[in-house]
């Protein structure tokens, strides 16, 4: 009897350890999927208002510069194209031929509209595809770096690694150009400075190698310091890119969305080329060398 009453609680020991296994085991899941798709939605959200505020820049260009713009639907039905496409990454794990075809299917109703088709359509429409929609779906495949739900928490690091790195790079930035800026960088942006910019490089490249001892990746110091870099060189040329491009347009601000600070790529063009070479980085840069 004492036998079988051992045998019965041990049996009601491993059920309980099995439900609360599983139980956890469902509770992380969700939690993975909630932040993956939470995520992607956000990035998807800020994409279509960004597109929206690219093709109305390129149309100020038009205006100003005489070049005759995109139709209005081809600009609305570029936005809605540019939201989708961190969608269809998330569901598809990839970016495939999807890109492609809705690329082929705009230039083509570029090509067969009525009137005079001029190539400064074809080639702002397609450079808006590509700026405001395939360099965003970089930042839906973050979640899966590696591949699999077992890899999530390395997309998750890297991701806060990047932004973190980024923010302070902008930050330090600023800062090192009020307190030493006297040599301009570029006519494209004159307020920025050399020593700002020398400033931002070493905060990045300090934010980097912290975050990285304190979520232990990347593992080597040489790793961090090169992802720092990286995150550094990819956020001055989003955010130089995105100067000309206002500049080329004749306004401030990319739009009024943020009251004082512009509109949406006005925020976000530090991250737009960083997320695409962090990416292929951390993918292949590391993979190769194995640091």
């Amino acid at each position: 009897m004492g036998c079988g009453l051992r045998a019965s609680t041990e049996s009601q020991s491993v059920k309980e350890k099995n439900f609360f296994w599983t139980r956890n085991w469902v509770i992380r899941r969700h939690c993975r999927v909630g932040w993956r798709m939470g995520f992607t939605a956000a990035v998807a959200a800020a994409v279509f208002v960004g597109a929206r505020e690219y093709f109305e820049l390129v149309r100020s260009h038009g205006i100003t510069a005489g070049m005759t713009p995109p139709p209005r639907y081809v600009s609305r039905v570029c936005s809605v194209i540019c939201a989708l496409m961190p969608l269809v990454t998330l569901y598809r794990g990839q970016i495939d031929v999807s890109v492609t075809s809705a690329a082929f299917f705009v230039a083509m109703a570029l090509l067969l509209q009525r009137g005079n088709p001029r190539f400064a359509q074809l080639s702002s429409t397609m450079f808006g595809l590509f700026y405001c929609g395939y360099l965003p779906c970089f930042g839906s495949a973050w979640p899966i770096l590696l591949g699999g739900q077992a890899h999530w928490t390395v997309g998750l690091v890297a991701t806060l690694i990047s932004f973190s790195s980024i923010i302070a790079a902008d930050t330090y930035a600023f800062l090192g150009g009020k307190a030493f800026g006297r040599t301009p960088l570029t006519t494209v942006s004159p307020k920025k400075t050399w020593e700002g910019t020398i400033v931002g490089l070493g905060g990045c490249i300090a934010t980097s190698v912290v975050l990285s001892r304190i979520f232990c990746w990347p593992k080597s110091l040489l790793s961090a310091i090169a992802f720092g870099f990286l995150n550094f060189f990819g956020s001055v040329f989003g955010d130089l890119t995105e100067s000309m491009i206002k500049r080329d347009a004749g306004v401030k601000d990319s739009g009024s969305l943020i009251p004082g600070h512009g509109g949406i790529l006005d925020r976000v063009d530090s991250y737009m080329f960083t997320g695409a070479l962090a990416y292929s980085f951390v993918k292949t840069f590391l993979p190769l060398y194995g640091v």
